[in-house]
Formats: structure tokens, sequence, C-alpha cells
């Protein structure tokens, strides 16, 4: 079950953020978490807490009409209170001028059990190919 408990919880990531439901994203991160998307952005990874990422999400993913974040391919590695997910992804951004900005790549997701259950501590996003304007 622990296997199936870690996939859900990082694909809700990609749910609540592209549905917009900023309280239930908040409630998949632990206190705090490392979010590393130097891939993309350059700079160096952050330790935020949970509404501290839903902050910075809310405007970053907010300026689009629409976001899919898709996740697959998922690679568990349970270890006690521990695991580690990865996936890859393809991520479509649809812009008010309906142009598209699509990228994919890899999430690797680290998570710690708590009591109320699975959540995520940290996310590395590792960009390995993108199509159209950002």
């Amino acid at each position: 079950m622990d296997r199936l408990d870690v996939i859900d919880i990082c694909n809700r990531m990609a749910w609540h953020a592209d549905q917009r439901e900023w309280d239930a994203l908040a409630g998949v991160f632990a206190d705090k978490a490392v979010l590393d998307y130097t891939s993309l952005n350059g700079g160096a990874p952050v330790t935020l807490t949970p509404s501290e990422i839903v902050e910075g999400w809310r405007t970053g993913l907010g300026a689009y009409a629409a976001t899919q974040h898709l996740l697959g391919n998922h690679l568990v590695a349970v270890d006690g209170d521990g695991a580690v997910c990865t996936a890859t992804f393809q991520a479509t951004h649809r812009k008010a001028d309906d142009s598209l900005w699509t990228l994919g790549g890899t999430y690797r997701f680290t998570l710690a059990r708590t009591g109320g259950g699975w959540r995520i501590t940290g996310v590395v996003m590792t960009t390995v190919w993108s199509d159209g304007e950002r």
C-alpha cells in the first residue's frame, strides 16, 4: 500500500495545481519542502513552507489560462518512513492568446511518512525538452 499512497500524493500535487485547488495543494507538502527547479530557472534550490509554495504557484501558474501536468512511469522506493518517487512528466501551459508552452522531463520526489500520511519533502524537476515560448 505504501507504493500506491506515495504515487497518489505525487499525482495530487499535479492535480491540485492544475485545478487551482490551492488549499488541497498545500496539504501534499510537509512543513518544509525543498524545491529544485534549477534546470528550468537556474539559481539554487529553495526550502519553503506549504503556504509559500502555494503562493508562488498561484502567481506563476495562475498567469496561464490553463495548465495540465501529467505524471507517469512512477518508480517508487520505500525505506521505513521515507520514500523516493521518480516519475516522468509532461506539462502543458495554455496562455491567454491560446498559444502553448509544453515541456517534459522527470520529477524526483522525496517523501516522509507523517501522522497524516505521506507528505512531499522535496521536488527536483529536471527539464529534458520544451516547445513553445514560456
